[in-house]
């Protein structure tokens, strides 16, 4: 039995539930709820370290504490800390969990920096927790021209496969490290808050998978307490706690952070949940998501950044303004997932982009048919093949625009749909022909069922060049089918080559794409 008991997680300092406020667990409101175990001594960080959303100039650091203190961060081109700069932090509280994160400022372009992080207790000033360090890679400045590469993936911890040691845990995550990216780009589901795990999972071939199993993880997440729980469950794992410590993160959300497809206004129709309002869990899920990940402090989650003149990346959030899940038929060019805000800005940051490539991370796939149920869409498409309708018409004003723009060397890059293809989108083969041909990229899972494939809708022409799907619905990652893909630009002929990699890193299949004229 791999299941530990509340008590034991927190005396080991591995796992939040919530955090701990003069020796009381705290409950979702953030309230003390019962007495607890009181941590004595230095502080302890708990959950190791993170970067992300570097760019040229910056870059955040996360970490977590047993208990309330003061984060400190030294900078230092060299490994040594010699001669490094010390950032003092900010309060680690009950109200965040005691989890906290600082904007590193000033930082020399394109260089590996290295980073140490401590906690000072509030109660006895001047101790300090044992330091933990890690490694990022600021992006290219403006004027340089430099190698870049990244690798992507999505849906962590889903259908019931979490931590198990007799398969490695998130081995994934170690075969990613050794890629050495300069960054890492989560292309959602980071976590399953829908998805709890039993202790043990019978395969089909008789063997038994045993996941490690907290109390957070035994039910859907419905308290702020246990959708922290689910990303302190992810950061068990020795393999992602060492890629999080040497490779910065750029994070988007899709569904399974809150519960499964879910959409703003919802009301649920499902018997496991006491609060059937979408938008109260969805408000809890985010505010753990920017507590648990090293994401930007104004919490914004669409944004792009830049990688000197070669690569600028747009994330995007097909959640937050994503209209019901219906038939996906409907002429309301206002309704969509982007909302008009998001759509405007995508336009009009593509036209402004001087980057050779401009990589957008939709956390739902274009093409593919995901439905809903018997009658409902999830995604974009619908499957009829014939001019763009429903959540399609936002995307054709996106293609189009960019078209009539001049804009070149656009790439998506998604996950989602639990298997890796290759698709090639061409008016020559579409209902619609105001655009240019591009790639979209789908790489995943990274530690789920596997699934697929999905059917293509011919609305935009796609062709499906590549495929590596499961012979059966929710494979487990103990027989494979766990991908990531990976993009390399050259920093001198400024092709871009793209390898969708399996668990081991195996590359399944590569293209080079030629830098557009």
């Amino acid at each position: 039995m791999t299941s530990l008991d509340r008590r034991t997680l927190l005396r080991a300092g591995l796992v939040s539930g919530a955090g701990l406020a003069g020796g009381a667990l705290l409950g979702a409101s953030g309230a003390p709820a019962a007495p607890a175990w009181r941590p004595s001594g230095r502080p302890v960080l708990t959950h190791g370290v993170q970067s992300g959303d570097a760019t040229a100039d910056s870059a955040v650091v996360w970490t977590r504490a047993d208990r309330a203190g003061r984060l400190h961060v030294e900078v230092s081109r060299r490994p040594d800390f010699r001669g490094a700069r010390q950032i003092r932090g900010p309060l680690l509280a009950p109200s965040g969990d005691f989890t906290g994160k600082v904007r590193l400022r000033d930082l020399p372009a394109g260089e590996r920096l290295h980073y140490r992080v401590r906690v000072e207790s509030l109660d006895r000033p001047g101790l300090l927790s044992e330091p933990l360090v890690g490694s990022l890679r600021t992006a290219p400045g403006a004027g340089r021209r430099s190698d870049l590469r990244f690798v992507w993936t999505g849906d962590i911890v889903g259908q019931g496969w979490g931590i198990s040691s007799d398969f490695d845990g998130m081995k994934i995550f170690e075969s990613m490290r050794k890629v050495r990216p300069d960054f890492y780009l989560c292309s959602g589901d980071t976590v399953y808050s829908d998805g709890p795990l039993a202790e043990t999972v019978t395969l089909p071939d008789g063997r038994i998978w045993r996941n490690l199993v907290t109390p957070e993880k035994s039910k859907v997440a419905e308290t702020l307490t246990e959708y922290r729980g689910q990303f302190a469950y992810n950061l068990l794992d020795e393999h992602l706690r060492a890629f999080a410590a040497e490779v910065p993160q750029i994070n988007q959300w899709d569904d399974h952070e809150v519960t499964n497809n879910w959409y703003p206004g919802e009301i649920l129709a499902d018997d496991r949940y006491t609060e059937k309002r979408v938008d109260v869990l969805a408000a809890r899920a985010r505010q753990a998501f920017h507590e648990w990940l090293p994401t930007p402090g104004d919490g914004r989650l669409y944004r792009r950044l830049s990688y000197g003149p070669l690569l600028d990346v747009f994330v995007l959030d097909m959640r937050t303004y994503k209209d019901p899940n219906d038939g996906n038929t409907y002429a309301d060019a206002d309704r969509g997932l982007l909302g008009r805000a998001q759509r405007e800005w995508l336009i009009r940051e593509l036209k402004q982009s001087r980057a050779t490539w401009k990589v957008i991370a939709n956390d739902l796939p274009i093409g593919l048919v995901v439905p809903d149920g018997a009658t409902a869409q999830e995604g974009v498409a619908q499957g009829d093949n014939g001019l763009p309708a429903g959540r399609e018409l936002e995307f054709a004003e996106v293609l189009r625009a960019a078209h009539r723009g001049g804009v070149s060397g656009i790439v998506f890059v998604t996950a989602d749909v639990h298997y890796t293809a290759a698709h090639h989108y061409d008016p020559v083969r579409a209902a619609v022909r105001d655009f240019t041909p591009f790639w979209e990229f789908v790489s995943g899972p990274a530690h789920a069922g596997a699934f697929g494939p999905n059917a293509l809708d011919g609305t935009f022409g796609p062709k499906a060049v590549f495929v590596n799907a499961p012979p059966a619905a929710n494979t487990s990652p103990a027989d494979g089918f766990q991908h990531f893909g990976e993009v390399a630009i050259d920093g001198r002929s400024k092709e871009l080559t793209v390898h969708l990699r399996d668990r081991d890193g195996r590359s399944l299949w590569s293209t080079t794409l030629a830098a557009p004229r």
